[in-house]
């Protein structure tokens, strides 16, 4: 999330491991086995979901996400679901976390009950409330006291079925009387203005007869309360649905006799049933959450500029960016912000080789270059996760796509074969799949980027220099990377390296096992390959490979790869692939709103063009060349009444598109921005609502090439992320909060507890001093993003 205050931006985000679950209740039927998937929520918004496993009570899911939250949130939730192939999919359970609890269980792996779920627990949003007491005089000259309500507007209610018309009901509420009134139905709105206000006399002259009526002491005032229900009004014969309440005691006017406040809605008091712990079972999970604040670019340029001159410093080992690596507990914390940050400024080959010579000389045995877990190890692998992610799709998706599909039975291992399985036939659908990824990947070498290639090349020079009496050292100082680090983890965990959405089941899991550990073996040119496998079966099935030709051919892969000054016109050309996927865009060019003008498509973003089509694979139906993006911005959500739309303005007009939640959003927004930061003829202002009707919807300009009316918020921000270990030793600057401190920096206020509990406000000022600079927990660090794309 990025919340801007006086240059400064908050940061969040969040890892999470999704184990297992088990002890799922049984399927109410002859089956008894249920097909579940686990959803990630930020409150009730779904921002990424597992695969389904199949007939299972206790489904292992292991999969990894992690994502940078764009926005306020109160819960962390996740919810399994059993899939309905003819009905809506029904929810087992939950587990939600309170955001101010997020650290008690950071990377730590815990079990979860999970918690019933029903429809009066499920809420979200929160209410501003105005209170006033006054005195009135009849006109008998009798005191009694009225009570003014003033309901003036809703943030962040939950979207029912697709949509949402709210209303409140309004009632006083105590031991003898319950006086309810309503507002009006806002249409298509989860943000509605009310500001409407209700009157309820609180204490009446003792003269007033009516038998509806009672008489009320002044102490008797404190067993009244206000309390406030939403609802969405529906067309369904089941009514319209609940989606929150609050309750506040008359005694808060106590000191004053006006009182103002945002509140959280809260679940029904007769919410969640009582339910034996364990009755729904339990859900593993590893949650990192992390609230960085970020300056703006300017406090870094002196740090920037001392880490940029690392590679001309000697010795490098003296050198700001060296010297950063070696403080770092993990050598990935620094590895990651160095090599996005000399991408950028072109200096990562000068860099990487700098600190590959200084390593190089320090090793002894030719047979342990680059095997550790050194910074330039590290900083080599984020540079090919960054540059070779494109290489690495075009050379492996299509193979592991068709493993992934076909379902052959490639087990090897005796002591594994399923009954009916033949050894002979599994070793040859094994040695075919080898043998094709092995083709695959060592004439892919005129497609290695070129500053892989450059990197290489001084891997290479470096190594031969230091052990000129082998002669396979300039080959393994490659492959130690090329194969053992980038090509055999990708066939290994495809799903890490986005070549599958999702973990691949267990046969397929094994294959690719085998497949890679084969892989690996013949790319490092080891003298003794089958000593270097601890299983028998595996050395027998590796003779398949023990010809010359299969060496020749990783040498002549490895020689094309570390040319010196090898510059590929079709690689430097070739486009390369961003990011891809559905979302709903509005028709170019339309002037009424319907329904109708809203499609879904997918969207195809690579460093030449911005595309969408009708599905993946078919013809582009638009094309927006990169350097036609003039901006790329958020829309405001009144235009349409719709969420998570942004806008990518070009020359003629803006493309309004709507991303799937509120994650996807911020990281379309991000990318693009990055691949057209560079524009030269970039909008300095936009108009942050839609042209509708003949004039804009926020300043009301009649004309559709009038100039912006907000100043564009593209400018990205620059982060340098330095991380202090646990066991301590890195200075950097960073800021803490304890648990539980102020969170709504927007609304001014911050309510604790969680479902079932009530609100607590805080006084509106507080929030900004208090949420930025106290110290505490959880830890916070100062990070500089990458400005661009690594391939770009």
């Amino acid at each position: 999330m990025a919340v801007e205050e006086e240059g400064l931006r908050v940061f969040q985000s969040v890892k999470i491991k999704i184990g297992e679950a088990k002890n799922l209740p049984t399927y109410p039927g002859p089956n008894k086995m249920r097909d579940c998937y686990c959803t990630v929520n930020l409150d009730q918004e779904e921002v990424f979901r597992t695969k389904i496993v199949e007939k299972s009570l206790c489904p292992f899911y292991g999969e990894d996400f992690y994502c940078e939250i764009p926005r306020n949130f109160r819960h962390l939730s996740f919810y399994i679901f059993d899939r309905d192939v003819f009905r809506r999919d029904s929810i087992i359970g939950k587990v939600a976390i309170q955001k101010e609890d997020l650290p008690k269980y950071h990377n730590r792996d815990t079990w979860f009950q999970l918690q019933h779920v029903d429809a009066d627990s499920e809420v979200q949003g929160k209410v501003h409330l105005e209170l006033r007491l006054s005195e009135v005089i009849t006109d008998t000259g009798v005191v009694c006291h009225k009570l003014a309500t003033r309901i003036l507007e809703c943030q962040g209610l939950p979207i029912v079925n697709g949509q949402c018309d709210p209303y409140a009901t309004v009632a006083l509420a105590g031991p003898c009387r319950s006086e309810a009134k309503k507002t009006k139905v806002k249409k298509k709105t989860n943000n509605p203005q009310f500001d409407e206000v209700f009157y309820f006399e609180v204490t009446r002259p003792c003269s007033y007869s009516r038998k509806s009526h009672f008489d009320f002491e002044e102490e008797d005032v404190d067993k009244l309360e206000i309390r406030v229900d939403l609802w969405n009004a529906s067309n369904l014969k089941f009514g319209d649905e609940f989606l929150g309440e609050l309750r506040v005691p008359l005694n808060v006017l106590r000191q004053s006799s006006s009182y103002e406040a945002w509140y959280f809605l809260q679940p029904r008091d007769n919410g969640s049933k009582s339910l034996k712990p364990g009755d729904l079972g339990s859900l593993r999970l590893n949650v990192v959450y992390t609230e960085d604040h970020v300056f703006s670019s300017d406090y870094y340029g002196p740090l920037r500029d001392l880490l940029l001159k690392s590679a001309d410093v000697e010795p490098v080992s003296a050198s700001a960016a060296h010297i950063l690596g070696e403080v770092c507990k993990e050598k990935q914390e620094a590895a990651i912000p160095l090599v996005r940050l000399f991408l950028h400024y072109g200096r990562v080959v000068p860099f990487i080789s700098a600190i590959a010579n200084a390593e190089v000389r320090r090793t002894q045995d030719p047979n342990t270059i680059f095997r550790g877990n050194s910074l330039t190890s590290k900083c080599i692998d984020e540079t090919m996760k960054l540059a070779g992610m494109h290489y690495l799709h075009v050379t492996l998706k299509p193979t592991i796509e068709e493993i992934c599909q076909s379902h052959k039975s490639c087990e090897i291992d005796p002591v594994k074969l399923k009954d009916g399985e033949n050894l002979e036939n599994n070793m040859e659908n094994l040695r075919q799949y080898v043998d094709r990824i092995f083709n695959i990947i060592t004439k892919s070498g005129v497609s290695c980027p070129t500053v892989m290639c450059d990197i290489f090349f001084s891997l290479r020079e470096a190594a031969a220099k230091r052990f000129q009496d082998d002669l396979d050292v300039r080959y393994t100082a490659v492959s130690s990377f090329i194969f053992l680090r980038f090509f055999a983890p990708a066939i290994l965990s495809p799903n890490l390296f986005q070549l599958t959405p999702h973990h691949t089941d267990p046969q397929t899991s094994r294959t690719l096992t085998l497949i890679s550990k084969t892989i690996q073996t013949l790319g490092s040119l080891s003298k003794s390959k089958s000593a270097s496998f601890k299983e028998s079966y595996m050395a027998a099935f590796y003779e398949f490979f023990n010809e010359q030709k299969y060496a020749d051919a990783v040498k002549n892969f490895l020689d094309l790869i570390s040319s010196s000054g090898r510059r590929d016109p079709k690689s430097i050309e070739q486009p390369i692939l961003l990011k891809e996927g559905f979302m709903i865009k509005r028709a170019q060019g339309r002037k009424r709103f319907g329904m109708k003008n809203f499609k879904k498509r997918w969207f195809r973003l690579t460093n030449h063009e911005f595309a969408y089509q009708k599905s993946k694979g078919d013809q582009p139906l638009c094309s927006i060349p990169i350097e036609n993006i003039l901006a790329v911005e958020r829309l405001e959500e009144e235009s349409f009444k719709m969420k998570n739309m942004f806008q990518v303005i070009q020359p003629e007009r803006a493309l309004y598109i709507q991303a799937n939640n509120c994650v996807e959003a911020k990281a379309w927004i991000d990318i693009l921005t990055k691949v057209s930061q560079r524009n030269k003829k970039r909008l300095t202002v936009y108009h942050p609502s839609a042209y509708l009707n003949g004039h804009w919807l926020c300043c009301r300009a009649s004309s559709d090439t009038a100039p912006g009316c907000s100043p564009c918020t593209g400018g990205l921000w620059q982060q340098i992320c330095v991380r202090r270990p646990r066991a301590g030793g890195v200075l950097h600057v960073h800021h803490r909060r304890p648990p539980g401190d102020l969170q709504d920096s927007e609304a001014g206020y911050h309510w604790g507890g969680g479902p079932g509990t009530g609100a607590r406000p805080v006084p509106k000022g507080q929030v900004q001093k208090d949420q930025v600079w106290e110290p505490g927990a959880p830890h916070r660090r100062q990070e500089l993003p990458e400005l661009r794309q690594a391939a770009i």
